[in-house]
């Protein structure tokens, strides 16, 4: 968890272009602020899902999240030259509601334009557009 006195960016992160984009530019701000990145990725069973017998074990969609997450805070950390703390976090819930929650105390949340599960978006609502409607803090989307 986040200590209240130090400066933090939550980002969002899909493993998508845009979330990518996202994390980058989180580490380019922190750079300048002195904040630290909390990169978040949100995980939950789908709404088709069968406990009988799903496209995969329950315990491998909260896997593949981390992988996913672990995979672009590899990619971002490699590719940057500026020493900024990223910390990295796995939620189950809802991806808005889990940036939004982890968002609460923070100085600034980072989403990306577009993520993944683009009919869920459609059918629900883009998680950027929430995110910038209700964050308690300021929000920055991020195209890819």
């Amino acid at each position: 968890m986040s200590n209240p006195t130090e400066r933090e960016i939550v980002v969002g992160v899909d493993g998508s272009s845009s979330s990518k984009s996202a994390l980058q530019w989180a580490v380019g701000q922190a750079a300048l602020t002195g904040a630290r990145v909390r990169a978040v990725v949100a995980w939950e069973f789908p709404a088709f899902y069968s406990w009988e017998g799903g496209p995969m074990p329950p315990e491998e969609f909260e896997q593949t999240a981390r992988k996913g997450l672990n995979d672009v805070v590899d990619e971002v950390e490699r590719e940057t030259e500026q020493p900024v703390r990223i910390d990295r976090e796995i939620m189950h819930g809802h991806s808005a509601q889990v940036l939004l929650d982890a968002a609460r105390h923070a100085e600034l949340l980072v989403v990306g334009s577009r993520g993944h599960g683009s009919f869920y978006g459609v059918l629900l609502g883009s998680v950027s557009q929430r995110c910038a409607q209700h964050a308690e803090c300021p929000v920055v989307i991020v195209r890819a």
